[in-house]
């Protein structure tokens, strides 16, 4: 049953795309106004939604869910009626005398499925793109936050017809039902292996997709790096929303010679951000649910324990915790932690950071604290990963300005901005050819005095 339900709500959002109305400008502004609105009326309530998923506190919510969200719907009501313009190009001679311009053109029925980790801004930011640039939308949150994916479904239904803006709930069932169905564009956030089965699906009507996933985002800490800020940063991006963060820090590349310094300070700056008592702290956050809370634990060894390690089965808080004189052979190196669980390995020259990244699967993020100009160069260069910072983590993703995305396993596509118009747009380019004039070189039969001219217009 739920099969044709989804069939039909997919032709229904096509009917209504194939009458234009998403064409216009002061319709998709009016969209994304009845978003903000919505969202600035009941912040109270998503914030309560985010507590009981995940326990972030309110501010914390705000700053790395709500806030952003408002900040890209502002910056696309700023700049989508230049985006969407019939942009006017060069023409060359040899097409004399036409015109040439490429017109952005929405995709059609646009399909986004987002996480559980971040649930608010992880759907609601690629739909702001989406709406943006023209399409029609379903959205299929995660089963794991149900209390936002449910707040997520009442927004939706009390801004939007359904023609135009759906929710679908429910879990793995309702998964594969949605990628049976042909859409005009898919947008995937989550794990690799999902990523993988959305592609393939997709193949299936040759539907284009954009697949955030993530990955092992290494943070090198050279010895000429401020160490004391340094890790101030690292824990704040580490330990934020409890490490559940697909571009957190996974694991510490430190230099050997300031190894001990670094641990000393991270052990410190913990107690300082987090208290002496973190299972205690209300401002700090806890695993999204059993199954992952239970798999974050295995992969801390108890002996290479440094600080932290306790947790609270009642809860799901799991402490921040340090993992030291760890190998590329422990269970933590084995996968993305996606939890508080900080991993250190030592380097002797930066030379074997990168021979060892360029081995690896092609990391979401890369994090680089040094005062070293060629240090920088080197690894930025010849490391492949999606996005990252310089003496500093996760804040290249908190804006409009630049694209946010993966590449290789790490996922493909990007957005944010510019960027997310573009992912939900083809742009189509276009020759308006003049009849007052029609040159006669191009056609057959070829005359020897043709190769000549042809010779000087295509050159």
């Amino acid at each position: 049953m739920i099969q044709e339900e989804l069939k039909e709500l997919v032709h229904k959002q096509r009917r209504f795309f194939h009458t234009n109305a998403t064409m216009n400008i002061g319709f998709r502004i009016q969209a994304l106004e009845k978003l903000k609105r919505w969202i600035q009326t009941n912040e109270k309530e998503i914030v309560r939604a985010l507590q009981k998923d995940l326990g972030k506190s309110s501010f914390e919510s705000y700053m790395s869910e709500i806030g952003l969200v408002l900040s890209e719907i502002a910056y696309m009501q700023r700049h989508v009626a230049k985006y969407s313009k019939t942009k006017t190009v060069h023409t060359p001679l040899a097409q004399f005398h036409a015109k040439s311009f490429v017109k952005p053109s929405p995709y059609g029925v646009v399909l986004i499925m987002s996480p559980w980790n971040y649930p608010f801004l992880l759907t609601i930011d690629p739909l702001i793109d989406a709406l943006a640039a023209g399409n029609t939308v379903i959205l299929k949150p995660s089963a794991y936050s149900a209390y936002t994916s449910k707040l997520l479904s009442k927004m939706i239904q009390e801004c939007f017809e359904e023609r135009y803006v759906a929710v679908v709930s429910g879990g793995r069932a309702e998964n594969l039902c949605l990628l049976e169905q042909h859409f005009d564009y898919i947008f995937f956030t989550g794990s690799q292996s999902v990523g993988k089965q959305v592609m393939k699906k997709a193949s299936e009507f040759l539907t284009p997709v954009t697949l955030e996933l993530g990955g092992k985002s290494p943070c090198i800490v050279d010895k000429s790096a401020n160490i004391k800020l340094s890790v101030k940063r690292i824990v704040f991006g580490k330990y934020l929303n409890c490490g559940q963060t697909c571009v957190a820090p996974d694991y510490i590349y430190c230099d050997r010679a300031v190894k001990d310094k670094f641990v000393r300070e991270l052990k410190k700056q913990i107690q300082k951000q987090y208290g002496h008592h973190p299972l205690e702290n209300e401002a700090y956050g806890k695993i999204i649910n059993k199954k992952h809370f239970e798999r974050i634990l295995n992969l801390i060894d108890q002996e290479k324990v440094v600080h932290g390690g306790n947790f609270d089965e009642k809860t799901l808080k799991i402490e921040p915790t340090i993992l030291d004189h760890v190998t590329v052979a422990d269970a933590s190196m084995q996968e993305e932690i996606f939890g508080p669980v900080l991993p250190i390995l030592t380097y002797d020259h930066i030379e074997e950071v990168i021979r060892n990244i360029q081995t690896m699967p092609k990391p979401l993020a890369l994090y680089l604290f040094t005062k070293d100009k060629n240090i920088v160069r080197k690894v930025t260069t010849r490391c492949s990963f999606g996005g990252g910072c310089i003496n500093d983590t996760i804040i290249h993703l908190a804006t409009s300005k630049m694209p946010f995305g993966g590449v290789g396993e790490s996922g493909m596509g990007s957005y944010h901005g510019k960027a997310g118009f573009d992912t939900f747009t083809h742009y189509k380019s276009m020759v308006d050819k003049k009849t007052w004039l029609d040159l006669p070189v191009r056609y057959q039969p070829y005359k020897k005095g043709y190769h000549t001219i042809l010779r000087k217009i295509l050159k």
